[in-house]
């Protein structure tokens, strides 16, 4: 897998907060399509690269300019592996819509909003607490050999 470097962590919160958006409209229309869109997204950061999310394009070009400058930096594993746990979760989702199992879809994009809203509202990333607790309690599933 390959090393992103690491982001700005008001970059991961802007993002969370769009997911959030899509999240609720798939919620709200029931769109498999809009999911599996969402799905895409989340495979390519996680086991691709952050850096073809274009929210955090929209983010680096139009909302860092206009904040003050900050060194804080949040490592990109972490993100990474949340947004593979988002991709699970969006997958069981798209899975449900698409094939007629409406509840299954609705509790597994109710879970990822509820993780994306937690992001954008509180900075507190489930996926990347998730990834912390395994490589305090589980190092070598964790760290790439």
């Amino acid at each position: 897998m390959p090393r992103d470097a690491p982001v700005d962590p008001r970059g991961p919160r802007f993002s969370a907060m769009i997911t959030s958006a899509v999240l609720a409209v798939v919620l709200l229309t029931g769109s498999w399509r809009l999911l599996a869109a969402q799905t895409a997204l989340f495979g390519l950061c996680a086991f691709v690269s952050l850096k073809l999310n274009p929210w955090g394009h929209v983010y680096r070009f139009a909302v860092q300019p206009r904040l003050v400058p900050t060194r804080e930096r949040e490592e990109a594993a972490p993100l990474r592996f949340a947004q593979g746990v988002g991709f699970v979760f969006a997958l069981v989702g798209t899975i449900g819509y698409a094939s007629g199992l409406t509840a299954l879809g609705v509790v597994a994009t109710s879970a990822a909003l509820v993780a994306a809203l937690l992001n954008a509202a509180l900075g507190l990333c489930l996926g990347c607490e998730m990834f912390l607790l395994l490589r305090r309690y589980a190092p070598a599933l964790a760290r790439p050999q």
